[in-house]
């Protein structure tokens, strides 16, 4: 590809040139490298529905590779529930684990864009961490981003995401996601 230009990331600059100074001065970091950062982004769907119509998740991969612009992995059953109708083996739902460039295009899509499209929206939970300092939520539909028709969908279904970071503290990752732009509750 001679003469492409790669374009970095808006999110990616705005790591480096403001929120790690930010970071430094009020954590008291020494070392860049000792600045927490986003390792990994994973999106999940879990369709039960998939058990009856296999077709079903075809769809959703489609959906899923439009969303974060990767194609997801096809996630199976591990073991039988007898009560669920599932067997061991059979799909139940995709996910996808975005990193480097595509994970700030999403981060930003998703914040910027999505977030902002759900409907009564207050913002995001700040008590959805885990232990580790990761931070997880569920979205209840696909059509608030941008990328979606709803009017082919056919399936209207919701999503997991988690937001992994390289720090254990609960504060530190608080401030990262916010000064991402994460809108969350006061």
């Amino acid at each position: 590809m001679q003469g492409s230009v790669l374009m970095t990331p808006r999110l990616k600059e705005k790591y480096v040139k403001e929120i790690v100074p930010k970071m430094m001065e009020r954590f008291g970091f020494k070392n860049v490298l000792g600045v927490p950062r986003i390792s990994k982004i994973v999106v999940n769907v879990g369709l039960g529905e998939a058990v009856a119509d296999k077709k079903l998740i075809d769809g959703v991969v489609k959906e899923m590779a439009q969303i974060t612009g990767q194609r997801p992995v096809i996630t199976k059953a591990k073991k039988a529930v007898a009560g669920f109708k599932i067997r061991k083996g059979v799909p139940i739902g995709c996910k996808t684990t975005l990193r480097r460039a595509r994970m700030y295009e999403f981060l930003d899509r998703f914040v910027n864009v999505a977030l902002p499209r759900i409907r009564d929206f207050r913002g995001v939970s700040a008590k959805s961490f885990d232990g580790d300092a990761n931070y997880s939520l569920g979205i209840s539909e696909q059509g608030i981003f941008p990328e979606i028709d709803v009017d082919k969908v056919q399936l209207v279904h919701g999503m997991d995401i988690t937001v992994v970071t390289t720090t254990k503290k609960r504060d530190e990752s608080y401030e990262l996601l916010s000064l991402f732009g994460f809108p969350f509750k006061r």
